[in-house]
């Protein structure tokens, strides 16, 4: 019997255009692996891990995906790469960390991806894979759902967008994990969570990090359909299985699991070979997928000529685009500054910030009502975060009434997971939303940190322009009314140190209105910090938090300082007068002090953290030659001292005395007595005693 009749014969249990696809994609998936162990002493430069052992599954996957779908690869995930679209050359060039690396331009690791392509499924940044993309990629499908729901999304004819997120089974561990899985199926989002099990965290094998894999962990999440494929090495079950679970996902849009057993083929990573500690190395090349899915092809009747001179042309293409990839350019020194922050449509105070015939209204209301007029023009803008819903409207009613109006898709509670709260803001914007979203505390902004510092604000930077993160993360701060240990804290030193966000720390209500339009329409991930005891203005001496509300395009640059008042020109020249530099409530401490040298004391609120306005310090510091910083937080290694510390280095000649930073005491904590809070906290009479200390220069 002829090749032809006998190949004529056999049922294909695929395509077999997908089956030839699948093994060429596979060789060469192969051969790129291996010629990385061959050339080990350049390719270990940089550290890089393949997907050596795991083909079949990520291939089954990668070749159902469409241009409209979101995927999220995890650092093994060169074959789903390969899948879909992406060539040796272009991995090579992220493994090399080569000028045109297609994923961050030379700034990431191999097979971390970055991509927004028109023809292939969307990667947005994730800096890892140890379980933090959960949240990020967990986020676009709450993004997805969104635009269907509202009716912004395009009409894909039934093929409605799947959202993958791909993770090795020990990232389960995780906790952000959870808090992703918590989401998909409280929403129900059309999330495809992709588990390559192949037992073995690094060094540490399965039996010593889990009391149960994926499946007995995915039972505490109800809704969450789970699908196991014990042969993770066989093509034809991957593809089968999850082609079952993309296409429900499609039409009834709910969320599934599905949990392959893959065998490990190569090290952990470069850095961490598997021959330092794998003892299962026999037992795993067994169920190599490679001779695997050859046999099967053969039996269907597929010539071994046509399969080997596929491989052939992989091999061929492997090699000759890793030679070319060795001579691409590197990037260049000026390379490293370019897409730090996105380029903003907000540069300059414009609007009415006090239109005459309206009265003055407390500092909440004017964020309320900032947010409002957002909602009403924008139908990409939603509100979330925790107690924000229609039965409260904030712990602070600072979103009263807006669930009510906006409806409950579009301002709505979230559970207690603030790094969910923060992170899927990318996943959000990645869909093209404008999340404004709530940490309730200052306090409570811990667990979230991991998610700003590690996704949020390295987007831009690291998918090399692809990915900016657009969100307004709104975060009451401060110490007011026997708050305690808990909901009292300062975190501004701590944001201020994270490169990639805006923060703005305003002290008015014109100031916060303004900032926080200011925010929606920049491109980049922006915190605002709002003062609990500005909210009503209750705390003696800081009624001038309320204003005039601003008209509603009224918008302040982050980056910006504002004059609260200024010194007497005579005192100026003859030496008389200092500048006291602040920020929030500080700003009244200041203000109340400087009513004992009338004439002598300019104050600068900054109103941004991130960035700060240099120039205005830098000019007010020459201009009085003596400088006091006011903060709320403990004084030691502070943002504040940051500011003296730049006006010491950039300003020194013109200095007639020494800079002084005034802040709250150095205690681990905020005591919640209210003698003891007002010991804590700085006061009118410590930085009077400053500003008659630095006038007797």
């Amino acid at each position: 019997m002829s090749d032809k009749v006998k190949e004529e014969k056999v049922k294909l249990p695929l395509d077999k255009e997908t089956l030839l696809e699948a093994w060429e994609l596979m060789c060469t998936a192969k051969r790129m692996s291996n010629l990385y162990n061959e050339n080990i002493q350049l390719t270990s430069k940089y550290v890089h891990a393949t997907s050596r052992g795991h083909e079949a599954a990520q291939l089954a996957l990668a070749l159902q995906l469409k241009p409209q779908d979101f995927v999220a690869p995890y650092y093994r995930d060169d074959s789903i790469l390969l899948g879909i679209g992406m060539k040796p050359y272009d991995l090579m060039l992220q493994l090399f960390a080569k000028r045109d690396d297609p994923f961050s331009g030379g700034r990431t690791y191999y097979s971390h991806p970055s991509l927004n392509d028109p023809d292939k499924p969307k990667i947005p940044h994730q800096s890892s894979a140890t379980g933090m993309q959960a949240i990020p990629t967990t986020g676009v499908g709450m993004g997805v759902q969104y635009t269907e729901s509202q009716g912004l999304a395009k009409d894909y004819k039934g093929e409605n967008p799947v959202v993958v997120c791909s993770l090795g089974d020990a990232s389960i561990t995780e906790g952000e994990v959870a808090e992703a899985f918590q989401m998909a199926v409280l929403k129900q989002l059309p999330m495809l969570y992709f588990i390559q099990d192949n037992e073995w965290d690094i060094s540490a094998s399965a039996d010593e990090i889990r009391a149960g894999d994926a499946t007995h962990y995915a039972k505490g999440f109800k809704g969450l359909e789970v699908i196991t494929v014990e042969k993770g090495h066989d093509f034809i079950d991957c593809y089968n299985a999850l082609n079952k679970a993309i296409t429900t996902i499609r039409k009834e849009r709910r969320s599934f699991l599905v949990h392959l057993k893959v065998p490990l083929l190569s090290h952990h990573t470069s850095g961490v070979r598997m021959e330092w500690y794998r003892d299962d190395l026999e037992d795993d090349k067994k169920r190599d997928p490679y001779p695997y899915f050859k046999n099967q092809l053969l039996s269907f009747g597929i010539k071994n000529e046509d399969l080997e001179r596929l491989e052939m042309s992989a091999v061929e293409l492997v090699e000759s685009d890793f030679k070319r990839a060795q001579q691409a350019e590197d990037p260049k020194p000026e390379d490293l500054l370019t897409h730090m922050y996105a380029p903003t449509p907000i540069t300059e105070e414009k609007g009415e910030r006090d239109p005459k015939g309206k009265e003055k209204t407390v500092m909440v209301d004017s964020a309320l009502f900032a947010v409002r007029e957002l909602l009403e023009k924008h139908p990409e803008a939603l509100l979330y975060g925790q107690d924000v819903g229609h039965r409260l409207g904030g712990v602070f009613r600072e979103a009263a009434t807006l669930a009510q109006q906006f409806g409950k898709d579009r301002v709505f509670n979230t559970p207690i997971q603030e790094a969910f709260i923060i992170g899927s803001t990318v996943g959000m914007s990645a869909v093209g939303l404008k999340p404004i979203v709530e940490v309730q505390f200052a306090d409570y902004i811990w667990p979230g940190l991991n998610q700003l510092f590690t996704e949020v604000s390295r987007s831009y930077y690291l998918s090399n322009g692809k990915w900016p993160v657009s969100c307004v993360i709104r975060v009451p701060i401060g110490a007011y009314g026997s708050g305690g240990p808990y909901h009292s804290s300062s975190v501004e030193s701590i944001l201020s140190n994270i490169r990639g966000i805006k923060v703005a720390y305003p002290s008015t209500g014109a100031d916060l209105k303004g900032l926080l339009k200011a925010a929606y329409y920049d491109p980049n991930p922006c915190v605002l910090l709002e003062h609990k005891g500005l909210y009503w203005s209750k705390i003696k001496g800081t009624e001038g938090a309320k204003t005039t509300e601003p008209s509603e395009d009224y918008v302040v640059p982050f980056g910006k300082a504002r004059i609260v008042q200024e010194a007497d020109q005579a005192r100026i020249d003859r030496g008389e007068s200092c500048v006291v530099i602040t920020y929030g409530r500080s700003v009244y401490w200041s203000e109340s002090a400087a009513k004992h040298f009338p004439g002598q004391v300019e104050i600068l609120d900054l109103r941004s953290i991130q960035p700060v306005d240099a120039e205005a310090i830098f000019g007010a510091t020459k201009k009085h030659n003596k400088v006091i910083v006011v903060t709320e937080e403990p004084r030691g290694s502070s943002f504040a001292q940051g500011i003296a510390g730049r006006v010491v280095d950039d300003c020194f000649e013109s200095l007639d005395a020494p800079v002084i930073v005034v802040g709250a005491k150095d205690t681990p904590a905020i005591p919640l007595n209210e003698i003891l809070e007002k010991e804590y906290l700085p006061d009118e009479e410590e930085v009077r005693a400053a500003i008659e200390r630095v006038l007797r220069f």
